[in-house]
This record gives structure tokens, C-alpha cells and sequence, in this order.
């Protein structure tokens, strides 16, 4: 569901820059399309941030540091004067906890006393993958917090499967029928993420995000038509036709997993919208129509 976009611009209004002693926040996936964003809302209330990526690439406002899931050499520097850390799972891995949980073992060890964990709404607490971290997470923190996005809105505007396919093609490809996802801004994550990570007192529960309507891929089909102006269509498929699909770019297992997940929505697994977003932020949801517009070329009047 994740995928790599370009970081949003911070908020203009100024912040008292922290200093080195000051504890930090690490932030996993730093360049990537929550992490980069939850980064610059961390920035702008002048929190300390560490951001984690496999290059150790400058984001603004932060120090890099070198994080890789599979390189536990990395860990130390990464989690020093760090005491929260937000913690976007490998992607493409079926078995996230593998890596996971010694990391957390180890921040734990080190001093971080918070730990704000990225899922899915698609994904309960045991469920398969990211799921089992999801059910360790409470033992291992005192203050913790379990985002639950639904499926992002910018998996259509940003570098995703299903944006490549709009952009070179402007064809929508899923088993998702007809049934309608909750479709969630990447910023209203990093926005629910940074009041997890900086509250005085954590969630300390799962938070399913959503945007504020439910919408088909039929329906965001007809609205990137009319925001850019280009035809885009929705293509049906069958779960078997999915799955082989995704097999072509993804191990097997995962494939069959991200499949049976359309396929859910199909039968209205995730036909819901919630408030959390309002609740946690003090701000409704973003619209996707309003993100379509904002990160997308429009056509002109």
C-alpha cells in the first residue's frame, strides 16, 4: 500500500530548532511517502528528528542517518538519543517481524520509550505480516500507538503501481469490483503520526485512518478524468488474474496476500469511513478530489 513520493513542503510557521542533546525522534523511511511527511511535521514543531534511510539521503531539517532493515549494523547509530521512533515496515517482506522485532528489542534497550508503528487497515492485530508486530508492539513500549491507514490516495498520484499504470496507460487494474475504500491522504497520516510520537500521553491503541468518504475505483477513475482532463478507466479483474500480476513483481506469497486484499474490498471489507483524523488533528480529512488537484496537473479552464 506504501510507496515512495516526493516530500511535502513543511509548514511555513517558524520552530525553535532543537539541538543535538535534545531527544530525538527516529524516523523509519524518512524519504519515503509517510516518512517523509511525518519528518516535515515533526520539523515544523521543532522536534529532533533522525531520519532513517538506506542512504542516509539529507531531508530537510533532520540529520540523516543509514537504516536498512537487513543490515543490523545500522541499528546503533540509528536509534542513539532517539526515545520515540516512527517505524514504516519493509516493503514487500511477508514476514516483517523477522527483522522487526530484534530492531525493537534493541531501541527498546537503548532508551526509546515510544514506538508509533505504520500498518494497514486492511491488516488486524495477529493478522498475517505486519500484524505480528502489531500484537508484540504493547509489550515491548510502554507508549505505543498502531496506525491503520486505509489504502492512500497517493497510490494514484504518486509511484505506484496503480499511478504508473494511470500515467502510461490511464487504466486502473484491481479485483476490487465495485466496493469502496475509505481512501486516505498520506499528509493525514504523517499528521495523526506526529501528535502519536509528540503527544504527552500515547494513543496506546490501533487507529484506523480514513479520508472523509468512500469511494470505488470506479469512482476515482472518473474523478482523476475530470481533475486532469485525460480518460481514465477502471479495469475489473478476477482475484486469480490479480494475483498472477502482482506475482510478476512480487514474491508469490505477498502477491496472494495484496490480491485477497482487493478482493476483500470487493466484498466491503473496507467500505467505512472514521474521524480519526479529525479527532487526533483537529482537522477533517482531505477530500481526494482536493488531493487529485493539489498533486496533479490540472487542465486548464
Amino acid at each position: 500500500m506504501t510507496a515512495t513520493a516526493r516530500t511535502r513542503t513543511a509548514p511555513t510557521t517558524p520552530a525553535t530548532p532543537a539541538t543535538p542533546t535534545t531527544p530525538a525522534t527516529l524516523v523509519i523511511g524518512a524519504t519515503g511517502t509517510t516518512g517523509s511527511r511525518t519528518t516535515a511535521h515533526l520539523v515544523a514543531a521543532g522536534r529532533r528528528v533522525k531520519a532513517g534511510s538506506r542512504r542516509a539521503a539529507p531531508v530537510p531539517g533532520a540529520e540523516p542517518v543509514r537504516f536498512d532493515w537487513y543490515d543490523p549494523t545500522c541499528f546503533g547509530d540509528a536509534v542513539a538519543g532517539a526515545d520515540s521512533v516512527y517505524l514504516v515496515p519493509p516493503v514487500g517482506d511477508p514476514d516483517p517481524a523477522a527483522v522487526m522485532l530484534p530492531f525493537l528489542e534493541r531501541a527498546r534497550a537503548a532508551g526509546v520509550r515510544r514506538a508509533v508503528l505504520l500498518s494497514s487497515s486492511a491488516i488486524p492485530e495477529g493478522g498475517p505480516a505486519v500484524g505480528q508486530v502489531h500484537r508484540a508492539l504493547p509489550g515491548l513500549f510502554d507508549e505505543w500507538a498502531v496506525l491503520r491507514p486505509s489504502w492512500f490516495m497517493q497510490n494514484f498520484t504518486g509511484a505506484h503501481a496503480h499511478a504508473d499504470s494511470i500515467r502510461a496507460d490511464g487504466v486502473i487494474l484491481t479485483a476490487a469490483g465495485t466496493g469502496r475504500v475509505g481512501f486516505v491522504d498520506a499528509d493525514d497520516i504523517a499528521a495523526v503520526a506526529a501528535r502519536a510520537l509528540t503527544d504527552d500521553r500515547a494513543p496506546d491503541t490501533d487507529l484506523v485512518l480514513t479520508g472523509p468518504e468512500a469511494l470505488s475505483h470506479d469512482d476515482i477513475a472518473a474523478l482523476l478524468t475530470e481533475v486532469t482532463g485525460r480518460q481514465v478507466v477502471h479495469h475489473h479483474l478476477t482475484y486469480e488474474a490479480m494475483r498472477d500480476r502482482l506475482a510478476a513483481a512480487v514474491p508469490p506469497a505477498f502477491a496472494a496476500m495484496l490480491a485477497g486484499m482487493d478482493r476483500s474490498i470487493a466484498e466491503g471489507a473496507e467500505d467505512r469511513t472514521t474521524d480519526t483524523v479529525h479527532r487526533l488533528t483537529g482537522r477533517p480529512p482531505h477530500a481526494f478530489r482536493a488531493v487529485a488537484v493539489r498533486e496533479l496537473a490540472v487542465r486548464p479552464a
